[in-house]
């Protein structure tokens, strides 16, 4: 029977040591990688996905929660949630395994090696549990497409050209870091900017102000009815859909509910949809790293109504997953390395 096969993600190097030293006592159990954030692990799981993550819910920087609920959207895998949070928070515990982890381990703040000693057995069944884990029988969100906030785009070139140009740009995991290698390198006259990343309600507020202390450009978190303007970048709220909407010759957003497209809210497919319908060639499409396909339709709908659409290549991806899906729908005019968006921005002017 093969291993199966683990990865540990904990920001405490010692928490790491002394789980690893735990599961490889069990035959049965090989672990991959041990890694201190979730953004590592993804790097990491572009070569070799494992059969369960051992997650520490506990992230600084990026929450534990979020990439669990990411995963269990994009590509369901057992999760194994630990938490130092106990007694009084036990929220913590039921917010995991309501977000679809199979089990859920409390850990403690002190005595580390003492208390794995005493409940090595704990862990090690709860890998192997996870690992026989029905899976789909966790996977509850239907998954609609962009059809379910507005409709597809019944006819392309009625889109009138202006002076005014659009960006528009899509991301997943790794986004974070990627947006801020873009955005910082912009000039204020950049065109106006309207961004999906995925990220969890109340974090874009905070995402979009520490991009505002570096960039020249104004970034914000969109607010309903904002006009999209040179220089500045709107990132669509986490748990509302962003669209673009078309007032004579300039452009707003508006910010809506609605259900899940493609387990995401706020999609990608939603924006470039609106983005087509709106902008037409008057528009640039970017889709980057990113775990899934949320994107690759809309990027398609995009270049069919006239707009450039751009992909970021493999090699400086954390995920290669949407730029994947839509290179393999033929969505892209041209593969570019992160470091060239920028540049292809600009030529937007």
């Amino acid at each position: 029977m093969k291993p199966i096969k683990v990865i540990l993600i904990d920001d405490s190097a010692l928490v790491r040591q002394i789980f690893g030293e735990v599961l490889v006592t069990d035959p049965q159990i090989e672990v991959i990688n041990a890694v201190a954030n979730p953004v590592l692990a993804m790097a990491r799981m572009k070569s070799q996905w494992p059969d369960v993550i051992v997650l520490d819910i506990d992230k600084p920087g990026m929450d534990g929660l979020a990439f669990l609920r990411q995963i269990m959207r994009e590509r369901p895998t057992p999760i194994v949630a630990c938490s130092s949070r106990t007694g009084a928070d036990d929220r913590t515990a039921i917010e995991a395994l309501a977000a679809g982890a199979v089990a859920f381990i409390a850990k403690p703040t002190l005595d580390i090696k003492q208390f794995l000693g005493d409940h090595a057995s704990e862990l090690l069944n709860a890998v192997k549990a996870a690992a026989k884990a029905n899976i789909k029988q966790l996977i509850v969100v239907e998954k609609f497409s962009a059809d379910a906030i507005l409709p597809p785009i019944s006819s392309h070139g009625a889109v009138v050209q202006t002076t005014q140009r659009i960006v528009a740009l899509g991301t997943s995991t790794g986004g974070t870091q990627a947006l801020e290698k873009v955005l910082v390198g912009l000039p204020r006259v950049a065109p106006g900017i309207v961004i999906v990343q995925h990220m969890p309600e109340k974090f874009t507020a905070e995402f979009a102000a520490r991009l505002n202390t570096l960039c020249q450009i104004e970034v914000r978190e969109a607010r309903h009815k904002d006009r999209v303007v040179q220089g500045l970048a709107l990132i669509a709220p986490g748990g509302k859909h962003m669209l673009l909407r078309r007032v004579g010759a300039q452009y707003f957003v508006d910010v809506i509910d609605g259900p899940l497209v493609n387990r995401h809210r706020p999609s990608v497919d939603v924006l470039f949809r609106s983005v087509a319908r709106s902008a037409g060639a008057n528009a640039l499409g970017v889709i980057m790293t990113g775990m899934g396909d949320d994107g690759a339709l809309g990027l398609l709908e995009m270049r069919q109504a006239g707009a450039r659409t751009l992909a970021q290549d493999e090699e400086s991806c954390v995920v290669f997953g949407m730029p994947k899906e839509a290179i393999k729908l033929d969505a892209v005019d041209r593969i570019v390395p992160l470091s060239a968006i920028g540049r292809e921005i600009l030529q937007q002017l």
